[in-house]
């Protein structure tokens, strides 16, 4: 049994992607041999968030109580640095496989109400592999009597071809970011990138520059995609691109991660609310009973 439970894969062509059963991880996706993502082992337990579904918020949250529909939060603090609670509940929690085909897995978990967390709702992500590479929706659902509040990201690390992303190139089209605190946590302002360092909004070098920002106000193509580009300077070109259920990315190039991981990819996390969301209220998606929600992102190697 390996730490990540039972492994999915499925193809399409040339391209090939593994996901985990514990929680419904995106381990690895290649095209044409070269990798799309930057995974992990099998027998690896995975670091830095690497390829997670982050529910019941992304990101990190303040400590302290919230509230709401009547109901108090108090969230574990399990980044230790910000005294924050990072990325949600279902990263390690073993996901139902509903389906396998071979280029589309479908997994769901029933998040039960805990202290952290007292709402009960399921989680639904869909993997699909085809023409225009590697298609991620996420159904929320609802299964509590009570309005609910939550956020969903993601957390792929885009691969490059070379050592380190020394030299690669990044297109984030974003005209704002979230600013924050020294605990990573949002002041409340929403700055423009034009004319910081912030600003890539025509494709540029990220030598020199640490990420582990917000970006947001992204600028969509006429079907509502917002696109992200990664090109290494060896030529790889990889796309990154969300629906408008996901109005923020964080955008972290691994300046912190552990040794022999430290600026060897850089992880673009499709977020549908800033960091403590939950807390704040800003863009958080409420459902009522029974309701659905419905997101989209899609990545590819060009």
């Amino acid at each position: 049994m390996l730490p990540s439970g039972e492994q999915i894969a499925i193809a399409h062509g040339d391209e090939r992607a593994v996901i985990t059963e514990v929680g419904a991880t995106l381990r690895t996706f290649v095209k044409g041999g070269l990798s799309v993502v930057e995974g992990f082992a099998g027998e690896e337990v995975p670091t830095g968030a690497r390829g997670q579904v982050l529910y019941p918020w992304p990101n990190r949250m303040s400590d302290g109580e919230w509230t709401f529909s009547d109901r108090v939060a108090r969230p574990t603090i399990d980044d230790v640095d910000h005294a924050t609670a990072i990325h949600g509940l279902v990263r390690w929690r073993p996901f139902r496989i509903d389906s396998v085909n071979q280029n589309r897995c479908s997994l769901t978990l029933l998040l039960h109400p805990s202290p952290e967390y007292p709402f009960l709702s399921d989680i639904n992500v869909t993997y699909h592999l085809g023409r225009l590479g590697l298609t991620v929706t996420t159904t929320v659902t609802n299964r509590d009597d009570v309005p609910i509040p939550f956020g969903v990201g993601f957390h792929p690390y885009l691969a490059v071809t070379t050592p380190t992303i020394e030299g690669a190139e990044l297109e984030i089209p974003a005209n704002a970011y979230v600013a924050v605190n020294d605990r990573q946590l949002p002041t409340g302002e929403i700055l423009p990138v034009a004319g910081n360092s912030f600003d890539f909004t025509k494709r540029k070098s990220v030598n020199g520059h640490t990420l582990d920002t917000t970006f947001t106000e992204l600028v969509r193509d006429d079907s509502g995609l917002a696109t992200v580009v990664l090109v290494d300077s060896a030529g790889g070109e990889i796309e990154l691109s969300v629906d408008r259920n996901f109005p923020y990315l964080q955008v972290f190039s691994g300046d912190h991660l552990e040794k022999g991981r430290r600026r060897t990819a850089v992880a673009v996390e499709p977020m549908t609310c800033p960091p403590d969301a939950l807390r704040s209220g800003k863009d958080v998606v409420v459902l009522e009973p029974g309701q659905h929600w419905a997101g989209s992102w899609r990545l590819r190697r060009r």
